[in-house]
Order: structure tokens, then sequence, then C-alpha cells
């Protein structure tokens, strides 16, 4: 057996000594010719000389060629562990029955494979399962990344299709070759398979150790079976030999045979092939594998080939016996398959995603931001799903452009040791009531990053509401040619998460007033506990809320029938202070009428009325909760921690002791799933979540951006230079200014995610200064004073400090601050010079200004290599205060050191809440201060960096399921109104149902 190239010239030494000494053997093994290699010419020339006069062939037994196949692919396994200590090559087989034969074959590949350093497991499973089971198993076993090959032994039971079997496996993981996807590409000249069909390569294999070249041979493949007959053929047609392939039925077949150097044979007929059929020094390779009588042995039966051993080997120069020939050499290439499987797995981990862009075709004026989405065809979200590196089993298709992802994906990338990406934040200076486009700066930034730079990115964004969408503010899709796609999909329903979130809350809020109801109308303890916990079957359980409730309570009973008297009205009554509950109904809607209204008028209700009021849903308290959830686990821990209100003895009440919480949570398991849509340039989005930036963190979920930076992170594998040089981009944003949303994303949301941002991308515009400079107001709607379309490089300068302070905000927490300068067509140069002047002058990083809403990612370059080379900067992030500090400490240090007031002023009201939520456990929690975002202060009126100013805290209020209090500084209305010009009144469906008049 010639084993390796330091020994080819000993064997064609061999050769020579073979042809000149014209002796005769009556059987030379490749292996005994290997040995060759130790000795000294003279003594083979002896050696060989002293057989007789038959003629000479050599024995091609795989039996060596295997073993040292494995040996090599245990060596190399080995080797890349030291530079990757968890790679490690899994084969799954699966075998559906229990036949003998099969069973021999899989033990056989068991063997190997462990003996080759791969890790492998055999599952069987029951002749008789249905193949609907198995096509999910099979499909599950695809979508597990820690499993690199799937085997499944063959034949199966009749009833299972075989080639649809075969084909289900991930042409990826496809060892055995077998998927029409490998079987196409090999049979292509030039085609690229996945995997070498196994025997085929043994095959293969097995004749270049021969030493004879191949380009030009003869070969005669007798089987076109699509196993190894068909495989064969294109494998030595790629080697340029010339390939006739015959089978059993061909005519003149020994006549065809006489002219092939090359003979294979693969029809499944014992002793077919004649030795008086070859020509003289033909190499023949026998797979068959056939059993045929022989009294000899003891199990009656001999395996032979479908060559005639016998009187083939005189006529050959090399030949493969049965067994030991082509077997051996099968198992092992399933090994080199399952290493290749998994080295190209770790390749496709170590590598990050890309995006192919969608061109832009730009026009002057810009259009209307719906116009533009229009005439944009997006991507079908499969592909933005693939290019991500998303499996299809992680993702849930919305029609064509939208779908959610499975937050389970991050089990996957976890165990694909994927560090996280590059973290940035997009928040804003003290806006005018305009806004200055944070959202479109946010899909600018992302389109220049993924589309133009080549640099993975992810922009991820909060759901907007359809109260805004159809109010005066509008969606927030971004605009102009920085925006996401379908924009009228992305404003209106989305995936329903909304929605759900409206049923959970308006579920929770129906049962604490069903269970005041139920209390008040029902006096006897033990009817109403009776009722509680109703016999069913026979027997009375509590559920697990009710669980929770009795071990909180210091209860440790399980039976419902082993509670006392005093235990059971401890248990059963909730006794609910109305005047203390916090939950409203919730709508999506700018409804202003809803703000205060009295239910339980109706008759049935028996008098029993209160005054409540409906909430926007993105201001509810599951809202946030869905915000900063880490998981569906999570989620469902908060929501049974939400304070509904107290009873009459001053202590919290949850939705846990409602018993509702396992409900709401079930009409939220969906919601907790981020949406996946695509931005103008078809560069990925995240849409996730969106509480109300007003007394919530205003920014998308933590999930999202979990698994976005998971997904643009590199691996764990790769060298710290390596994982920094290569890792992509999660560019999010916070609501409002940075006061407001910024300090709320890196005290709240930072807290609760464990991520922190590696750059603040402050966003500014000259009219913005120019307000804080002392230009006149501006109004939704209504013409811009001259002021702000004029040059007034004066009014820029002298607002250019409120931008100052929000740079010294955000550099509080140690990251890089670059401020992006949102250009308008009225700005001048000098008006952004002075921008770039007074940003650097404060501590910027950089300032840069970028022409996105126009020119899309295109006028965003300049940014985005900006923010690319911040977030490589060292960072030193800490947060604004101790959560452990006192309530009030923790309100001065927000409005001293975020504000610029000088003290606070809490009301007497406010104090109180303060008291009650300290002695019930909540006081170490971090604060959220709902105020006016038109100010650093709390009165909108003061522009610029007003400072000194007392700030007042009137009320404070919790929201412990979301994990944070948060103190109101005005009232704050928490469902706007509509205007007299509402923006419902633009828009329009025409005959196609495509909408017009949106934006």
């Amino acid at each position: 057996m010639l084993q390796a190239s330091t020994k080819r010239a000993a064997g064609q030494n061999v050769k020579r000594v073979f042809n000149n000494c014209n002796k005769q053997l009556s059987s030379v093994s490749i292996a005994a010719v290997q040995k060759t290699s130790k000795t000294t010419f003279s003594s083979v020339y002896s050696n060989f000389s002293s057989f007789s006069q038959s003629r000479l062939y050599h024995l091609l037994s795989g039996k060596e060629i295997a073993k040292r196949i494995r040996l090599e692919s245990n060596d190399e396994i080995q080797k890349i562990k030291q530079d990757v200590p968890e790679f490690k090559p899994f084969l799954k087989i699966l075998q559906i029955g229990a036949r003998p034969d099969s069973s021999t074959y899989v033990k056989a590949k068991l063997n190997a494979s462990n003996e080759s350093g791969v890790a492998c497991d055999v599952e069987k499973l029951p002749e008789n399962i249905s193949e609907i089971e198995l096509l999910e198993k099979i499909k599950d076993i695809n979508n597990n990344d820690s499993i690199h090959g799937l085997l499944i032994q063959l034949p199966l039971p009749k009833h299972l299709n075989e080639t649809k079997i075969t084909n289900a496996v991930s042409a990826n993981k496809d060892v055995d070759g077998f998927h029409r996807y490998n079987v196409g590409e090999l049979s292509k000249r030039g085609g690229e398979p996945y995997f070498i069909p196994c025997t085929p390569n043994g095959c293969l294999k097995l004749l270049k150790e021969t030493g004879i070249p191949l380009k030009g041979k003869n070969a005669v493949i007798i089987g076109r079976s699509d196993i190894v007959g068909t495989p064969v053929s294109s494998l030595l047609k790629n080697e340029n030999c010339t390939v006739t392939t015959c089978h059993r039925y061909t005519e003149n077949l020994p006549q065809i045979l006489q002219n092939a150097d090359i003979v294979v044979a693969a029809c499944g007929q014992p002793n077919f092939v004649k030795g008086d059929w070859l020509k003289q020094d033909a190499v023949v390779i026998d797979v068959g594998i056939n059993y045929i009588p022989d009294s000899s042995k003891k199990s009656g039966r001999k395996l032979v080939g479908d060559v005639d051993f016998e009187s083939c080997k005189n006529k050959a120069s090399f030949i493969t016996p049965v067994p030991g020939g082509v077997g051996p050499m099968t198992v092992a290439m399933l090994v080199k398959n399952v290493l290749q499987a998994a080295k190209t797995a770790e390749s496709q981990n170590n590598k990050l995603p890309t995006c192919e862009p969608l061109p832009l075709k730009l026009e002057t004026p810009v259009p209307s931001d719906i116009a533009i989405s229009k005439k944009q065809t997006p991507k079908h979200i499969s592909i933005v799903a693939q290019e991500l590196g998303i499996h299809e089993n992680e993702i849930e298709f919305f029609g064509h452009y939208k779908a959610k992802v499975n937050p389970k994906i991050l089990n996957r990338l976890d165990q694909n040791n994927k560090t996280n990406g590059k973290y940035v934040l997009v928040a804003g200076i003290t806006p005018t009531p305009l806004g200055e486009g944070k959202s479109t700066t946010t899909m600018g930034l992302v389109q220049a990053l993924g589309a133009h730079l080549g640099k993975p990115a992810i922009a991820n964004v909060r759901q907007p509401s359809m109260g805004p969408t159809f109010g005066v503010k509008g969606g927030a899709a971004g605009g102009g040619y920085a925006q996401v796609i379908p924009m009228d999909e992305f404003n209106m329903h989305l995936t329903g998460d909304i929605h759900a979130i409206s049923a959970a809350t308006n579920l929770l809020a129906a049962a604490i007033d069903t269970r005041m109801f139920h209390e008040s109308t029902q006096k006897k303890d033990s009817v109403f506990y009776k009722r509680l916990i109703p016999v069913k079957k026979g027997t009375r359980t509590f559920t697990k809320s009710m669980l929770k409730r009795l071990a909180k309570l210091g209860i440790n009973k399980t039976n419902p029938d082993d509670l006392t008297p005093e235990e059971i009205n401890k248990f059963a009554r909730l006794n609910i202070n109305p005047d203390t509950i916090t939950i409203k109904r919730v709508v999506d809607v700018n409804d202003r009428l809803l703000r205060q209204i009295t239910i339980g008028q109706a008759p049935t209700e028996k008098g029993f009325t209160r005054q409540t009021g409906f909430d926007i849903t993105v201001a509810s308290e599951l809202m946030a909760i869905l915000a900063l959830s880490k998981d569906l686990k999570d989620m469902r821990e908060r929501i049974g921690r939400i304070v509904i209100g107290a009873n009459f003895n001053n202590e919290p009440v949850t939705a846990e002791d409602v018993g509702v919480a396992g409900a709401v949570t079930a009409l939220m398991k969906d919601a907790i799933k981020p949406n996946l849509m695509q931005s103008l340039e078809g560069t990925p989005v995240m849409v996730h979540a969106g509480p109300f930036a007003n007394i919530s963190i205003g920014a998308s979920s933590v999930i999202a951006d979990r698994i976005a930076l998971k997904l643009v992170g590199s691996s764990s594998s790769l060298s710290s230079d390596k994982k920094t040089q290569d890792s992509g981009y999660v560019v999010t944003e916070a609501g409002f200014d940075f006061t407001m949303g910024g300090e709320r994303f890196f005290n709240i949301k930072c807290r609760a995610s464990g991520l922190s941002p590696d750059c603040v991308v402050l966003v500014s515009t000259v009219r913005a200064l120019k307000l804080h400079g002392g230009a006149p107001d501006v109004k939704p709607g209504q013409p811009l004073p001259a002021e702000y379309v004029q040059e007034n490089v004066d009014l820029v300068r002298k607002g250019a400090a409120n931008l100052q302070k929000q740079i010294a905000n955000a550099k509080q927490f140690g990251v890089p601050v670059v401020v992006a300068i949102n250009k308008f067509e009225s700005d001048t140069d000098a008006e952004v010079e002075a921008i770039k002047a007074a940003a650097k002058e404060a501590g910027a990083f950089d300032a840069v200004p970028s022409n996105h809403w126009a020119e899309g990612g295109k006028g965003a370059i300049d940014l985005a290599e900006c923010v690319v080379e911040a977030t490589a900067q060292p960072k030193n992030f800490e947060f604004l205060y101790d959560v452990d500090q006192s309530v009030e400490d923790k309100l001065t240090t927000i409005v001293q050191k975020m504000y610029g007031g000088a003290e606070i002023e809490i009301s007497d009201l406010a104090q109180k809440k303060i008291d009650m939520y300290t002695k019930q456990g909540f006081g170490k929690l971090p604060i959220c201060i709902a105020k006016t975002q038109y100010s650093l202060s709390h009165d909108p009126a003061l522009k610029g960096v007003p400072t000194g100013f007392k700030f007042p805290i009137r009320d404070v209020r919790a929201s412990i399921g979301a994990g944070y209090l948060y103190a109101l500084a005005a009232e704050i209305q928490t469902i706007p109104g509509l205007s007299t010009a509402a923006g419902y009144l633009n828009v329009e469906v025409d005959e196609d149902g495509e909408i017009e008049g949106l934006f």
C-alpha cells in the first residue's frame, strides 16, 4: 500500500524491479510493497527474483489506507483543538428499524468515528415511525449547529420514501453525499458539492494510491446506481478519464472491458467480471458485497465481490480484495466528510454576516416618505434572515417583508461562542417640537455602515404606536432616503405586538375589577374560597400562581382542603383598595375622551363603580416589561411582580396575587419575539417594543439588542485583535433628548441587559441650536420663522451651549461621543463649522455633518467612518448613581448632574409615595423622571442651558414589574389627543389596497 508521498519513489523502484525481472508472484499486496521503503533496492530485487513464473499483481488493500486516514483525521482534530478547544466534530446516525446488516454497518461507522476523534451518536428509531415524524427529526438535527454530519442508514423500511428522506438532510450536513445538491454539483464540470459520496470517494482514493496517472485513461464503470456507479463516473470524468458506464445487461461487455485501463465493478452480481474480459495490467476496483454458499465456512457462506478474483488477479496490475478493499475506505471517507463538515461549520461560525445592498435612485426634490418607500423593491425577508445567519427554525414569516425572530436563537449563538458586536446609541440634544431626526440618523448610519462600508450592521428601533401615526407626529420609520421599509407596514400593526399588549393589559385590568367585584359580593370566606378553587373531576387543585401566593404568605400547604379558616381568609381575600389601583385599560389610539371614565354603571354590576381611565398602549407597564425582559422566563417573572395597587393595610398586591400573570404572559408569548425588517438599502432592522418615552425608557428591547449583538459579533475563538477588527455594529436609539432617553438607557436599560454602548451618537441640528440661541419658537404644521432659513451663525453659537451640555452629560457615562449634524437644505457651511467647533471644544470625539435624509447611506459615510473609529476607542463605562442610594439622593443626582438644577423640591404626595415604596422594599430601584423634552429643566420655556433652578417632584409612581420608579415633574398625559388637522385625514387606500397619504 503506497501510503505517503515520501514512499512514492520506493514504490516506483519496486515497479521497475517487477518489470525487469519478469518474474511472477501469486500475490503481492501494496502493504508489502510499502515495506520496501525500509529495504535496499538489491534486497527487493533478490526477494522478488525468487518467485515462480506466474504473473505479478498488486493487492490494493483498503484496510491500511483507511487506518492512516483515520489517524490523520484524529491528528488534524487535535491540532485544531489547540486553537479552538471547543472544536468537536459530531456525527449523528439515524437507524430506522433493527436490520442486522444495518446494525453491523452502523457499528463499524461508530467505531471508526471514535478512533478518528469524531463524536458519534446513533439514534435507533422504531421501524414503524411515520414519514412526518422522521422528517421532523431530520429538521431538528439540520438546525442543530452542534451536529455537523447526519447519516440516514439505508435501506429504509418500505413505507418511507428514501429519496424524500435523504434529500431532507441539509446539503451541508449530508456526509453521505446523497442530497440532490451534492449529487448535482458532483455531476457538473467544475461543480462544488459539499461532500462526495463515501464509497465513490474511497474508490478514487484507492486509484490514486496506485501512483498511476489517471489523466487520459479509459475507465469502465459496471453499475449505474446513484450511490456508486454514477458518482464514480463523475469523479473519474473530473480526473480527465474517458469514462464508459455499463451494467450487467450491456451487450459486448467483455469486448468493452478489453480496452479498459480502469474497471470499477459495482453491479451487485457475485463473481461477475471474468479474468479473460480484462485488458492486461488493468486496475480493478471491486465494490461488490455478495454472499455465496460455501460449505467450508461455519456460516455456510462466504463474502465475494462482483469480480472473479481468482481469474482476474493474474490480468490486473492492481486489484482490491473483498473484504478489505473498498469497504474500509467507505467508512474512512465518512470520517473525512464529518471532519470537513465540522471545519466548514467552524469557518461559518467565524464568518460575519454580509448584506447585498439595494440600489437607491435618488430624486431631487426628495419625494414623500411613503412615495420613496413604495418605489423601492425590498428583499424577501427570508433573504435578510439568511444574510444574518438566522436559521429556518428561528424565523417566523409575516408576509413577504416582515418576520419574527425566536429568542431561542441566543442559545445557539451562545453555544457557538459568539461575542458581542459594537453597540452604538443614537440620542439627541434638546429638540424642537419638529424633532431633530434621531430615527432618520439611525437608519442613515446603518445604511452607510452596511450598504457602503461593507460592515455588518443592524438598526434596532422601537415599534411606533398608531396614536402618533394618525395624529400629528407621524410614524417612526425614519424619513427621506433613510427609513425602514415597507414604511406603511412598519407604522401600522406590524406583527400585532402592540395589539397583544393591549389585550394583555386589558385582561389584567378586567381581572383586578372582577376580583374586587366577587370579593365584595361574596361575603362568606368559605363560599368564596370554594368558588375560587372549584372541584374538577373530583379534586381541588391550586394553580401555579396560587402556590406562589401561598409561599409569599408563608402557608406551606398544597392541598386546598388543608387550609384553616384563618389561612383561607388570608389567602383568598386580596382586599384591594380601589383608590390605589395603578393599572388602566389601554388602546393604541389617541383618544382624549378616554382619559377619565367611570366603569361598572350597568345594573348587573350591583353598584360596583369606580373612576379610572385609559392609557395609550405604549404607556403601559407591560410595554416597558417587554422592552426590559431578557427572555420569556424573565418576562413571566416581571409580569408576576407587577404591583397593581395595595390592600387596605397598604401592602402591595401583585398580578401574581390576582392569579392572572400566567394568562397575561400567554397573550404576550409571541410579542417577545423581535420583528425583522429592512432599511431602504436592504440592511437589516430589528423592530421591537415601543415604551412611552415620557414615563418609561423610550428605547427598543433588550432581547433585540442581545440577539443583534450576537449576530454581528465575532467568534470567541478569534484573537482579541481579530474580534475587534471583524465585529459588526448594532445601532439603536433613545427617545427624546439625552437627559431623558439617554440617561434612562444607561441607568435603567443597561442595568437590565448587562450591556453598555461603545459610542454615543448625539444628533444635533442647526435649527435646534438656533432655538436654544434665542430664535422664536417653532410649531408643527406652521411655516418656520426667517431666523431658521437664513444664515445666523451667532444664534448657532449661542445655542451650542445646549449641545455642549448634552455632550458633557453623555461623557459622564465614560463612552466616546460623536456629534451627528443632521443637515437641512437651509444650513450653511459657516453654521455647520460653528457646531463642529463647539462640539470639539466640549470634548466630543468628532462632529460630522450628515445628509442621509437626501442621499441615504451615501450621505452618512463620513459619519459611519467616524463611528467605526470612535467605537475602537477605550471606554470606562459607569452608572450615574448607585441604586442603593435613597430615592431622594438618586433624584437629586439626576437633576444636578443631568439637568443642571440646584436641588429637588418634593411635594407632600410624592414624599408619601417615596416613603411607602421604600417601606415596601422598592426603594433600591433605578429612577425614571417624567418631564418635558423641550428643556433641560422641568419648564419647556427655559431654553439653552438653564441652571440654579429647583426641580419639582410632584408625584412618584412604581413600575415594579419593569423594575423602576418614575417621578413626575408635571402632569403627563398618558393618552394623547388628536389635533384638528390630524394625520388620519390624509390617509386613503386605492383599489389595489395600497395606502396613500401616510406622511
